[in-house]
């Protein structure tokens, strides 16, 4: 069982088993079986579609929630940023350990690899986000734009610029 910690400070047991795999499929409609045959489709709708797997996560933790008299939508209100990816690391470390080891020891390399390679794609994001060459090439866009607006015409519904007020 994992657990992680959603926005409220409440922590949450995630706990996957068979009872629990048929409550996701019923409630979230995700069958999460599907892992193993499904080429990592699965794994991919989970990681980039926070919504579903709030939806996952909160009918695994459904019996919980009913004890605690939290709804499903003060459940969501709980989850963004950290409190997501938390809950993603303890859903996805749960599913590779639902497996017998065989299928175990796969889906845990595929989680390795997948983790490793987001780890890549956020490291090359931020590097050309930092990048002198970026930086030049979207100054050099609004110059653009700057330079071929006409001075005092107005574009659309925004004022011209001499309709501006000034900010003292």
């Amino acid at each position: 069982m994992k657990t992680f910690t959603d926005n409220a400070g409440r922590t949450w047991t995630v706990a996957l088993n068979v009872t629990t795999t048929k409550q996701v499929k019923s409630l979230a409609g995700v069958d999460l079986m599907q892992i193993i045959a499904d080429g990592g489709k699965l794994i991919e709708m989970l990681v980039s579609d926070p919504v579903l797997l709030c939806d996952v996560i909160f009918a695994l933790c459904k019996d919980q929630a009913d004890t605690q008299k939290i709804s499903d939508i003060d459940f969501g209100r709980s989850m963004a940023g950290d409190a997501i990816e938390a809950a993603t690391s303890a859903l996805l470390e749960e599913l590779v350990d639902f497996f017998p080891r065989g299928k175990r020891e796969v889906l845990r390399r595929a989680l390795a690899k997948m983790r490793l390679y987001e780890e890549k794609f956020l490291k090359a994001a931020q590097a050309r986000l930092d990048d002198p060459v970026t930086e030049q090439a979207m100054d050099q866009a609004v110059a653009r734009v700057l330079a071929s607006s006409t001075p005092g015409a107005s574009s659309g519904n925004a004022p011209a610029s001499s309709e501006l007020t000034p900010v003292p």
